[in-house]
């Protein structure tokens, strides 16, 4: 790994958020960057090995950051489409103004986006570039079998909340079979796990176990920032039976769940 390539890496990810952005701006649409988010890694990834020479492992771990990307991208690409501007993004819109949030959005939803990439790449970016011989090692294996775990909870989960969300009898009811049996959250679950098998990866770099930070980080943001704190008060708020949902069942972790002391 070298400056020149963190900086081309870098250079690829600013093109690919400024053309989103300016894509939302015809649009007035921010959260379009949602589904091409994941597409953002995957550039990454790309350039990194090839700059530095495609070898098997290398490969492996490229088809599974795509994997990875391309089921994400076409998951949220599809949830999203006919619905509009994601109420988020349209409160934000609303509370600066639309003459301004057409340029706020650049620095607060693509720029942001585009920073967090390239810090939590960095484990894709220090495997994709260390040198490896000609065949897969014994050690990839762990983290291809950690992705493996953490992708299959991630698209189970969101397979059985869209089977629950299609049926209308249940939108004032709370899912609690299957996965989300055992997780409010499994998909965020399932997403935190794969980013830590990725690190695996990097660990047979020397400097490898550096890159911790970045699944440490994802896993930050889907616990506290985006994800189970900010779905928790939503629906807490806004779903009868949610508030004993939360009580009895793991928030993150899988876990068995708790017998009820109380009813809402």
């Amino acid at each position: 790994m070298t400056i020149a390539l963190l900086a081309q890496n870098a250079a690829l990810v600013g093109g690919f958020m400024t053309v989103l952005w300016l894509v939302s701006v015809w649009k007035r649409d921010a959260s379009i960057v949602d589904p091409w988010w994941g597409i953002a890694f995957l550039v990454v990834t790309i350039d990194t090995a090839v700059a530095t020479g495609l070898t098997p492992e290398k490969l492996l771990l490229l088809a599974l950051v795509a994997l990875w990307a391309i089921r994400l991208w076409l998951h949220l690409l599809l949830r999203s489409r006919g619905k509009g501007e994601d109420p988020r993004y349209a409160a934000f819109r609303q509370k600066f103004g639309p003459e301004r949030y057409w340029w706020i959005s650049f620095f607060q939803v693509f720029l942001l986006q585009g920073m967090l990439v390239l810090l939590i790449s960095a484990p894709l970016v220090i495997a994709g570039s260390t040198p490896t011989p000609g065949s897969i090692r014994s050690s990839s294996w762990p983290g291809a079998i950690v992705f493996a775990i953490g992708f299959a909870v991630e698209v189970i989960a969101d397979a059985q909340l869209q089977v629950f969300r299609s049926n209308t009898t249940r939108r004032s009811t709370v899912l609690d079979t299957g996965l989300w049996r055992y997780s409010r959250h499994p998909n965020y679950f399932g997403e935190a796990l794969l980013w830590w098998g990725f690190w695996l990866f990097a660990l047979q770099s020397p400097r490898g176990w550096i890159t911790i930070f970045a699944p440490a980080a994802m896993t930050y943001l889907l616990v506290k920032v985006s994800g189970v704190a900010m779905l928790d008060a939503h629906l807490a708020a806004t779903r009868p039976g949610f508030r004993d949902y939360m009580r009895r069942t793991s928030g993150f972790i899988p876990w068995p769940p708790r017998n009820a002391s109380k009813s809402d």
